[in-house]
């Protein structure tokens, strides 16, 4: 099998959450940079990486890298790239998406514009035609631009990763699943230790648990834009891939999931959505305002997405509700809490500081990752300890 370079895009933060994942993989990471992770793989790896990753973005294969601080460098440069070795003749092809930061280069348009020129310049050559019908399947390229290094790869996902496509109805301030997987990720919990989100909006970090929990890869039941490019990978590479992901499913999991929110028709839309994920035997959901949080269990997980009071109506109330929150999460007086905000005050309200916080962008929106850490629970002591060897 031919090896690539690919690259993973992700949430600014969460670097080392894929990386790891790629790792457990089985795959060599070769690069980490700022909200990517590039790694090497084979054919299967773009059909295992794909269905597999949870917090991932996209997977691109690098198609070529160079410097370019003029319009002209870069016409040159993406001509010089072996595009025949991906693109058929009758392939359709498009820069999807142009991105600059600290780059003489900064137009996306006119990168854009340049580089499919430069592209339909290198193909007319190679096959020997004046234009190009681009009926046949899709290849969006992407393109980063960073200080006038320009990396361009080819989209073998399409619709981003995060679309896992069980979420049908969302709330009106939706956390993104990868982001949600991550966050989750970020954590010690693990299956049997109880996890509850307060704030669950349209369910996402619970419905992400549960995955997790019964083991069911984020893209095991959607397609992907290379699934037709069969001329770099058979059909039967990502069969295998996919029955790989089913033979991995144990939905007789035993776990301890729920999800709240104040909002009866933020509940109904979790147990819907749920429902279509296929994980709704996993998570209880119910009606409850933050200050009705409360456990009889140990050790437990609060990780929560709250309202970070951006909007105008929320403004007022913001304090109120982190105050509740943090007098609940004292009273659950063994447990963690983990939640993603913008709101400046969240620590102050809470009323204690996090023992770590990390810088994620949701979206557009620069936020903090504050992590509250409860004690561990013992240790679990084994048959042969508690055994006594009589004589």
């Amino acid at each position: 099998m031919k090896r690539y370079e690919l690259i993973a895009p992700c949430h600014f933060g969460m670097e080392a959450v894929l990386k790891r994942e790629i790792t457990d993989l089985g795959y060599d990471v070769s690069h980490v940079e700022d909200g990517r992770v590039t790694f090497i793989g084979d054919d299967e790896a773009i059909c295992r990486a794909n269905i597999g990753l949870r917090t991932a973005e996209r997977i691109l294969v690098k198609v070529g890298s160079f410097h370019a601080e003029t319009f002209d460098e870069l016409f040159e440069n993406t001509k010089e790239l072996p595009w025949e070795m991906y693109i058929p003749v009758d392939g359709k092809f498009w820069i999807a998406k142009a991105a600059s930061i600290k780059s003489r280069l900064f137009s996306p348009s006119d990168i854009q514009s340049i580089m499919k020129k430069a592209m339909v310049e290198r193909l007319k050559q190679v096959y020997h035609v004046n234009w190009f019908a681009e009926e046949g399947q899709n290849f969006p390229v992407r393109v980063f631009l960073m200080k006038d290094t320009v990396t361009v790869g080819l989209d073998t996902t399409g619709d981003s990763l995060h679309k896992r496509g069980y979420r049908k109805y969302i709330a009106k301030a939706p956390i993104a699943e990868n982001l949600a997987a991550a966050m989750i990720m970020l954590t010690p919990w693990k299956s049997e230790r109880i996890l509850v989100d307060p704030f669950c909006g349209s369910g996402t970090i619970p419905i992400e648990a549960a995955l997790m929990a019964a083991n069911i890869a984020p893209g095991m039941k959607r397609g992907f834009t290379a699934l037709r490019w069969e001329h770099l990978i058979s059909k039967k590479i990502w069969d295998d891939c996919y029955e790989e992901a089913r033979e991995q499913v144990d939905l007789s999991v035993s776990v301890k999931i729920e999800g709240y929110d104040i909002d009866p028709e933020m509940v109904k839309i979790a147990k819907q959505n749920a429902h279509l994920a296929g994980v709704e035997h996993l998570i209880h959901f119910d009606i409850k305002d933050v200050g009705q949080l409360a456990n009889e269990g140990k050790y437990g997980f609060i990780i929560t997405n709250p309202p970070y009071g951006e909007r105008l109506e929320e403004k007022t109330t913001i304090p109120t509700l982190y105050k509740k929150l943090g007098e609940q999460f004292r009273a659950l007086d063994t447990w963690s809490l983990y939640l993603i905000t913008s709101y400046e005050e969240a620590q102050r309200d809470i009323g204690r500081k996090a023992d770590r916080n990390r810088k994620v962008y949701n979206g557009m929106i620069k936020t903090y990752y504050y992590q509250f850490m409860g004690p561990r629970p013992p240790r679990k002591t084994s048959n042969i300890e508690n055994s006594v060897i009589k004589v």
